[in-house]
């Protein structure tokens, strides 16, 4: 679906000028060819007041960034399988308390590294089962491959799991491989950014009797109108994807075709945590349906409770990322920020050192895509491009002060 501006910046307490800071600042970055091109989409109290695209979607075809540009969208594909959960749970379907054991028997009796190498680790028995919440919080004791921080680490990679998954499996065999590797703690006692919500995937898998692409079609997809969302690109729409770049050492953007391709066929894989495609009209429905509270033009997802119930911190204590998360890359600072049942949430603006407000909840991808929601300012922002890794630059903490600086009430 697509994106329109539908109100003036003034009608929702906006500056246009202000607003436009927003373009000039982003426009060196594919001028100085740090970003091949990208889209801004800015909404206040349900309206898009502002929305902008620039530079290439693809560098060697010269195809210009446009309004059904797709992208891939990485881990915000994260907040998409956190609702589906969360959706199965107001149905009473599944406990957030439940053992994860209950839909993969895998993963009972978890064992957990104690120390050791990758290829001879020390375990001790988990104290007690994973379960869904874990999952929902990044607190199972799961990990990435790509994080290079751990022994547990290694063992991902071993086993084929960096920045995907070894050829032929699907998910359920990518289940029963993690279930075997140890925990890096004990489950609920710290964060660690992981294949978790791929897990959650497959949980919805079982609960629900779907694949996890038949119950986003049927469930989240449809209902809400996001017509090219999928885990792949249909044939017929390949030229509107695109293209995936990292920095080159030596200037300018090298294209990741090994990577990027991967979205041009249908995958046996269905990554709940990684694998969606979208448009910028698509995610803005879906960031529209939960600044609603889980209701979008007749078509309610889940419950206004829900929803405010998702988007608090949930982690133990009420600590935020840097005390309780293992110290990991991070595009944005961990102080002040928490996390909730999928998305991270805003706790002490003043200790984050961010123009925003307690509550905004957020959540972005590896190609450096990112989306956030703020309630008490009614303002929702969006910003697409496809560079990876994420942490190539500060673009989503400069997005949120240009976007916040321009507010007037």
């Amino acid at each position: 679906m697509q994106l329109k501006v539908d109100a003036d910046p003034g009608e929702v307490g906006m500056d246009a000028g202000r607003l436009e800071r927003i373009d000039t600042h982003f426009r060196r970055y594919v001028d100085d060819g740090r970003l091949a091109g990208w889209t801004i989409a800015v909404s206040r109290r349900g309206r898009v007041a502002h929305l902008s695209h620039y530079g290439l979607a693809d560098l060697e075809e010269r195809r210009p960034v446009a309004d059904d540009t797709i992208w891939r969208i990485y881990s915000m594909s994260k907040p998409i399988t956190s609702v589906a959960a969360l959706m199965l749970y107001e149905r009473g379907a599944l406990e957030l308390t439940d053992p994860v054991s209950r839909y993969i028997p895998a993963f009972a009796d978890m064992r957990v590294y104690q120390g050791g190498s990758a290829a001879s680790p020390g375990t001790v028995p988990a104290t007690e089962p994973v379960r869904i919440w874990h999952l929902l919080t990044h607190t199972a004791g799961l990990t990435y491959g790509w994080h290079h921080a751990h022994a547990v680490d290694e063992i991902y990679r071993a086993k084929g799991f960096e920045f995907g998954s070894p050829h032929g499996l699907d998910l359920a065999g990518a289940c029963e491989v993690w279930a075997q590797v140890p925990l890096l703690f004990q489950p609920g006692t710290e964060w660690n950014y992981s294949v978790a919500t791929d897990v959650l995937g497959r949980v919805v898998e079982v609960a629900s009797g779907q694949s996890l692409d038949a119950f986003f079609a049927e469930h989240v997809f449809r209902p809400l109108g996001m017509n090219d969302t999928g885990f792949s690109v249909p044939e017929d729409d390949v030229e509107r994807l695109a293209a995936l770049y990292g920095p080159n050492p030596a200037g300018g953007l090298l294209r990741n075709r090994s990577m990027g391709d991967a979205a041009t066929r249908a995958p046996k894989f269905l990554s709940g945590g990684g694998g969606l495609v979208s448009t910028a009209g698509d995610y803005h429905r879906f960031t529209r349906m939960l600044a609603r509270g889980g209701e979008l033009d007749g078509a309610r997802l889940l419950g206004p409770r829900t929803v405010a119930y998702m988007t608090r911190n949930h982690l133990p204590g009420g600590a935020d990322l840097e005390q309780f998360g293992r110290p990991i890359f991070s595009e944005s600072p961990y102080r002040g920020v928490g996390f909730g049942l999928g998305f991270s949430v805003v706790i002490d603006a003043a200790a984050n050192k961010a123009l925003t407000h307690d509550g905004e909840f957020a959540w972005g991808g590896l190609a450096s895509t990112a989306f956030w929601i703020d309630p008490v300012a009614e303002t929702s922002a969006l910003f697409f491009t496809q560079l990876i890794p994420s942490s190539t630059y500060p673009v989503r903490t400069q997005l949120r002060t240009l976007v916040n600086q321009a507010l007037l009430d």
